[in-house]
């Protein structure tokens, strides 16, 4: 499936933008490279909270692996172009299944653990998987139970393919997919580096799920940000705590592994302790944290006393501003770099590394102007994308007035999947897609080489790193029955950056708690993720002379703690 223009593949491919090679070209440069390598990590606590034991997987097995499970795919009647749904947490397994996929021609549409059947109804009604991969056991929680009580409403999804122990009847054991040897040469489909090979779920503003399908090039050339910007080196060792199942997990450590031919350690859930065993035991090169952590970190220095980070190289952090006092800190205390990173699933990317803005205080406040002919970069990806910043309709040209920030070039994104009127609303005639961010130009007089971000113009929650429409909340909430009006906004969090505060008006004569509001959006089976975690009561919210909720008003109630 191709959905990039012949025109545009015709320009990046002349340019030497976007080449020939798969994921899959990648990854069997490597096992030819170094088969015998170790390529691949599990969790070591992975057998706390779900099936199976802890795996470490050379590129030599983790080639049969994939190689068997691709030709099993096969026999379940999968084909080229065919969805394949995956909700697993970062375990081998899903990097097995990424490969597998790429051997078929199938398209991996990730999902994250916390989705359930509210989310799921949505995305599968978009994608309309053929099939779909779990596992029975995630922190305790059946997925295929969840899934079997949706077959029904969705019979073109023929498979489920599960980890696990004592399947139901009818559901195929991943387990055993991987294991169960095959004769002859594994499968290979021919693949174009231009067909889709994941479709990726963004939340934004709108109440329902939108699909961000990427092709192998897209995937590849984003990937090239972070190996250059974090100074990715031949054999790296990658510790990857974040979802392996958007921008971040992907763009950001499953590809860039591919392209160093290095290995790659799984984390999920986090545990800070074993996060920081992980460090020491595989000698990891670089890792990615939120801001909050870091922050933490540092002002925990009886725990940082007992880690030898010796190996790292420098660490990513993004998705909320960063400290330039907890740069400075990691910096000048620690000799790490703290690489500031901005991206989305539709294929906005800045790194800001060491080679762009050594100083620390800079670089935690300052992404490169990557797009702007006049700066000259060393990201190879700075020289081959264009951005803009937008103030009503305008293109701002002058340091220190908020524009939204509009990008292209070979890592956006096509349109999203069966949305023709969202993608409609998202680019504007020139091919510029609107990421809903405001940034300024920013640096010194006479170098105006930087951008600065300074907020969202779109309605969205950050809660450690993901997504949560305030629209879709406040959708929900409304449906309570003691709710007259109410407006979702991000609650400032040192963990996790943001958290879910619902402002709720109450019917004439009703009272009503967070208990009930929480109680009442389980009850329709919502991510444990979207669930509220602060309430303010208000007489009446906020609104402009024609009626528009004020949530910049709402921002500065909030009480501060």
């Amino acid at each position: 499936m191709i959905l990039t223009s012949a025109d545009k593949i015709k320009e990046y491919t002349e340019k030497g933008w976007w080449g020939t090679d798969t994921l899959l070209d990648l990854f069997l440069r490597n096992v030819r490279a170094t088969p015998d390598a170790l390529a691949l990590v599990d969790p070591p606590n992975r057998s706390a909270w779900t099936s199976g034991a802890p795996q470490r997987l050379t590129y030599r097995e983790l080639d049969q692996a994939s190689g068997w499970l691709a030709a099993g795919l096969q026999e379940a009647g999968l084909i080229k172009d065919d969805v394949i749904m995956v909700q697993l947490p970062n375990i081998v397994e899903l990097a097995v299944v990424y490969l597998a996929a790429n051997r078929i021609g199938a398209i991996v549409s990730p999902l994250p653990v916390q989705f359930r059947t509210h989310e799921l109804k949505s995305v599968m009604a978009i994608a309309e998987p053929k099939a779909f991969i779990t596992t029975t056991n995630f922190g305790g929680f059946d997925y295929v139970a969840m899934l079997q009580g949706m077959q029904s409403a969705f019979p073109e999804m023929k498979t489920i393919i599960s980890l696990g122990e004592n399947l139901p009847e009818g559901v195929l054991s991943l387990t055993g997919l991987m294991t169960t040897p095959r004769s002859g040469q594994p499968p290979r489909i021919a693949v174009d580096a231009n067909d889709i090979f994941t479709i990726c779920w963004t939340s934004g503003t709108e109440t329902e799920p939108k699909g961000v399908p990427r092709s192998h090039n897209h995937w590849i050339w984003i990937a090239y940000a972070s190996v250059d910007g974090c100074e990715f080196e031949q054999g790296h060792a990658l510790l990857n705590p974040f979802p392996m199942i958007n921008m971040a997990g992907i763009g950001g450590m499953f590809v860039p592994w591919l392209i160093s031919g290095g290995k790659l350690v799984m984390h999920q859930p986090f545990d800070l302790q074993v996060f920081l065993g992980q460090i020491m035991l595989e000698k990891i090169n670089y890792t990615v944290a939120p801001p909050a952590l870091l922050n933490m970190l540092l002002m925990r220095p009886d725990v940082l006393s007992k880690v030898d980070l010796s190996t790292i190289k420098n660490i990513g952090s993004g998705s909320a501003p960063l400290s330039p006092w907890m740069v400075s800190k990691w910096q000048e205390e620690y000799k790490i770099p703290v690489i500031n990173i901005f991206g989305s699933n539709e294929g906005a990317s800045f790194t800001s590394g060491m080679k762009e803005f050594p100083d620390p205080n800079q670089r935690a406040q300052y992404f490169p102007r990557f797009g702007v002919p006049e700066f000259k970069w060393d990201s190879r990806v700075a020289g081959q994308m264009q951005t803009k910043l937008v103030l009503a309709g305008e293109v701002v040209t002058q340091p220190g007035i908020p524009g939204e920030m509009a990008i292209k070039g070979p890592g956006i994104f096509p349109g999203y999947y069966h949305r023709p009127e969202l993608t409609a609303k998202a680019f504007d005639p020139e091919g510029y897609f609107y990421t809903g961010d405001l940034f300024e130009i920013a640096g010194q007089p006479g170098n105006w080489n930087a951008y600065k971000f300074v907020g969202r113009a779109k309605d969205i929650i950050i809660r450690g790193g993901v997504n949560i429409s305030a629209e879709e909340i406040e959708g929900l909430v409304m449906g309570h029955p003691k709710v007259a009006e109410v407006a979702c906004v991000g609650y400032p969090d040192d963990r996790l950056g943001e958290i879910t505060c619902v402002v709720v008006t109450p019917k004439p004569g009703q009272e009503v708690t967070l208990d009930e509001i929480v109680a009442y959006l389980k009850e329709k089976d919502v991510a444990v993720y979207k669930l509220p975690e602060k309430l303010m009561i208000v007489p009446s919210l906020p609104r402009n002379p024609v009626g528009k909720v004020l949530k910049r008003t709402i921002r500065e109630m909030l009480p501060k703690e």
